[in-house]
């Protein structure tokens, strides 16, 4: 994170999952930040996408730590589970678990970036970043299925691009974007990993998350990029 001021804040959300947990090891052992917080249902104070006064409770947390806040990464993410798994035909939808998808995917991050972009430091570098999934394309879909999924996503990268724009107005230097971190061994992917797809080690997807904000100017803020730092179609 050459790019970054040194000595700040750097806030993790979804610390205890895969790429969520390696994105606070890799952080932390960068030696840029003088602190990484990490969020999840079991940390102190805890942070439940489903519940927005937690998310209050955590940007208030993180607010009143007394450094400027440079990075946000939110990396939590809903596939499967819960009885749900993604849908292959229109058949198989169902309200509940749309509406489980668009809660865990799109409004539970849209949350937390009305919580946390406000705090982003207004001078020099500060990223928001949150993970998205390629799978959100409307354009580069020619598969069809997993509905709920890809929905979510593509409205998560709205509210992205959306947000970046406001940012923008307020935090000229300030970057809000979404990533796709590809198929990493995780819970979210297990299982749907496709014959001969490259599946990474959570530590070599934070390493190659972290270099891809690393490169980003304000200039691309709003966008959406994949763990190579490609830009991906809408």
């Amino acid at each position: 994170m050459n790019s970054m001021m040194s000595g700040g804040l750097a806030v993790v959300i979804g610390d205890t999952g895969g790429i969520g947990a390696a994105l606070s090891q890799a952080l932390t052992q960068s030696g840029v930040f003088a602190r990484v917080i990490g969020y999840s249902r079991a940390s102190d104070p805890d942070i439940d996408l489903l519940d927005e006064h937690t998310i209050i409770r955590a940007a208030k947390a993180a607010a009143a730590v007394d450094l400027e806040l440079r990075l946000v990464f939110n990396a939590t993410g809903f596939l499967h589970g819960s009885g749900f798994r993604p849908e292959k035909t229109l058949a198989a939808i169902t309200p509940e678990h749309m509406a489980h998808a668009f809660a865990v995917n799109a409004m539970g991050p849209a949350l937390v970036m009305k919580h946390f972009l406000p705090l982003l430091a207004k001078d020099g570098k500060a990223v928001f970043a949150t993970l998205s999934a390629r799978v959100g394309s409307i354009g580069d879909n020619a598969l069809g299925g997993w509905y709920s999924y890809r929905a979510s996503k593509a409205a998560l990268n709205q509210f992205v691009h959306s947000a970046a724009i406001e940012l923008t107005r307020k935090s000229p230097d300030a970057i809000c974007v979404a990533l796709h971190p590809g198929t990493v061994e995780t819970s979210l992917s297990s299982g749907f990993a496709k014959k001969g797809l490259t599946v990474r080690k959570p530590q070599d997807t934070a390493a190659l998350l972290l270099d891809v904000l690393d490169r980003l100017t304000p200039a691309e803020s709003g966008g959406f990029f994949d763990y190579q730092g490609a830009a991906l179609p809408w």
